[in-house]
């Protein structure tokens, strides 16, 4: 409670002389706001939000000020604020104005200024800008109804702001990749990255189970426009290709002992290269981000260019005598530079795949995403033309392993210049910085475990990449800011267990099993039969997890930390589904009457009515 008490503005006392007022103004510290507000000019006296028939209204004059205001009103609704009308016209006091004046250049495409008083007005020079002055808005809000009189002009450091997630192999249920986007905006995050795979019509083949239908992705891109996070998808390559290509193994590099490698494309091919373009094409059907990711990492992982001698013959064949194995790596980078660009799409790649071994350049203007120590340093990478974002190693969130030490990071005043290996003297060239979350042990930790490990992490991101890295002396001040601040409106707790522990017979048609059900810290039940606890074992593992559809779910040792004894009950009908927490894969009922996951659009899951013993 004293750290929150640092960070409250004081509020005047009704009454007080008009002279200790403006000296209380003037020392007053910035309302709580995360990122927090640099340059906050105090001012006497408070805004009031006021509900009720004549209480607040937004003012919008215009139609862009108008869809910032309406997504205002939508989170405003959403966090307990009330129904607020949106109007035109002249303000008055308790209104909330927004406005877009593109003159105000000096805000730049992101920034805005906030005036809190008798009203509150937010002014930008783009709709992007607006639109975080209302964020901002709803963050002072959060504390309650009053606002410290004031003025701000709050400006970005860095373009990009972002979070990655590896939804690459282990399904990440939507509903937490839109609190994910929520929480991003709220904090003013705009650039979510996401490897993952987009159930495909022209390469049925590659349907493995996790994928994300279509309808998905769009519902998930369209949140995203909503609050202004740019989704950028990535499909992995010519590495990491084996999520598309293990059924494909006339895509697949052939070694020099004639075997086969399900996760290496083979990038002499020209049926590889199309192959991955017509990919990227059936991406674009549900992705508009003016951003294409294609990964570019590990190709050699566990392995080198001398076992595929026809990577070096491709070399030579394209570039000469002098080419070395990496130019072929190069040239396959370059043509889905070219491919995308002519698109309409900048191509990003992870940085270790360039390790100085070739004689042909990258393209310049591809982005590098920087995250590994390698002979190219960042400097390197600038001066041949390269947008570099921080995608440091330190950032890393692995499931089951590696966690950021946000509080060391914190501590250090971390920013976006200070690469892995390398820290640069001046931001020219940086676009900024993102978190990235990895499942490498699938099993590791739950949704909602990684859910509660990130926020900190994303948090010290935003603020690093808005404004100054420490805005707090301590990070225990620091964290204190961002309990204030709290999650954005409209932002679901998934940890909720709908029914209450206790013993219960599960019916769905003919089926019909005793368990006891026992809510778990993380928010997931497990189910206790007289066999022992519901868990999916066998077929493939990938990442540590039984992905494959059609596997049993069978009683086995009851064990707190098995992440595959952990259930999710969604309600559905006049009862419940029920999927499990690691595998994304809900439960069916097989024709022998025996328990098996699908993915939800392979086979009807079943519905189970719950009778309470």
């Amino acid at each position: 409670m004293a750290a929150l008490l640092l960070l409250a503005a004081p509020v005047p006392a009704a009454g007080a002389a008009e002279g200790g007022r403006e000296a209380r103004a003037a020392g007053s510290p910035p309302p709580v706001s995360l990122p927090a507000l640099a340059d906050w000019t105090p001012e006497a006296g408070h805004y009031v939000y006021e509900g009720g028939r004549r209480g607040t209204r937004l003012v919008a004059d215009g139609g862009v000020e108008r869809r910032v205001a309406d997504t205002l009103a939508d989170d405003l609704r959403a966090a307990g604020h009330g129904t607020v009308p949106v109007v035109s016209g002249g303000a008055r006091t308790g209104d909330i104005v927004v406005d877009v004046s593109p003159g105000r250049a000096a805000l730049g495409q992101e920034g805005y200024e906030l005036r809190a008083g008798k009203r509150l007005s937010v002014t930008a020079a783009t709709e992007t800008g607006a639109f975080y002055g209302t964020r901002t808005v709803l963050q002072l809000l959060a504390r309650g109804d009053l606002v410290p009189a004031g003025r701000t002009v709050d400006v970005p450091r860095y373009e990009e702001r972002g979070v990655g997630v590896c939804a690459c192999y282990v399904h990440i249920t939507t509903e937490w990749l839109e609190n994910l986007v929520r929480d991003m905006a709220y904090h003013k995050l705009n650039q979510l990255l996401l490897e993952l795979k987009v159930k495909s019509d022209a390469h049925p083949e590659a349907n493995t189970w996790g994928y994300y239908t279509k309808d998905e992705i769009r519902r998930l891109v369209a949140l995203g426009e909503k609050y202004h996070v740019s989704i950028v998808p990535e499909i992995n390559s010519p590495g990491h290709m084996d999520p598309w290509i293990e059924n494909r193994p006339d895509l697949q590099l052939t070694d020099s002992d004639g075997d086969k490698q399900p996760s290496r494309l083979d990038i002499t091919r020209p049926e590889a290269f199309a192959y991955y373009t017509s990919l990227m094409d059936e991406y674009a059907q549900v992705f508009t981000a003016d951003s294409w990711h294609m990964g570019a990492d590990e190709y050699m992982l566990g392995s080198d260019f001398a076992k595929y001698p026809q990577v070096l013959e491709y070399a030579r064949a394209r570039y000469g005598e002098d080419a070395t194995p990496q130019d072929a790596f190069i040239d396959f980078v370059n043509r889905v530079h070219s491919y995308a660009a002519g698109k309409g799409k900048e191509l990003r790649i992870w940085n270790d795949g360039l390790t100085g071994a070739n004689t042909v350049p990258v393209t310049a203007g591809t982005t590098v995403e920087h995250w590994l120590d390698v002979a190219t340093k960042p400097s390197r990478l600038r001066a041949q033309g390269h947008p570099l974002m921080n995608a440091a190693y330190s950032l890393y969130l692995v499931r089951g392993g590696f966690h950021s030490d946000t509080k060391g990071l914190y501590e250090q005043s971390w920013d976006p210049r200070s690469f892995e290996g390398e820290k640069l003297a001046s931001r020219e060239g940086i676009t900024g910085a993102k978190i990235s979350l990895w499942p490498d042990n699938g099993r590791g930790e739950t949704e909602n475990e990684v859910a509660q490990d990130t926020d900190p992490a994303l948090r010290h991101l935003a603020q690093a990449t808005w404004g100054t890295p420490r805005p707090d002396a301590a990070y225990a001040e620091f964290t204190a800011r961002a309990a204030a601040v709290g999650h954005a409106p409209g932002w679901r707790d998934l940890t909720r267990v709908p029914v209450a522990n206790g013993t219960y017979t599960f019916r769905s048609g003919a089926k019909s099993l005793t368990a006891e059900v026992g809510r778990t810290p993380d928010g997931y039940v497990t189910l206790r039969t007289a066999n022992g606890c519901l868990e999916v074992r066998g077929g493939k593992l990938t990442l540590n997890v039984p992905l494959q559809p059609g596997i049993e779910v069978s009683g086995q040792t009851c064990d707190a930390g098995n992440t595959l004894q952990r259930w999710q009950l969604e309600r559905v009908g006049g009862g419940y589904r029920l999927t499990n927490a690691i595998t994304q894969m809900a439960v069916a009922v097989s024709g022998d009457g025996r328990l098996v996951q699908y993915p939800p659009d392979q086979r009807r899951s079943a519905v189970w009515r719950l009778t309470a013993e």
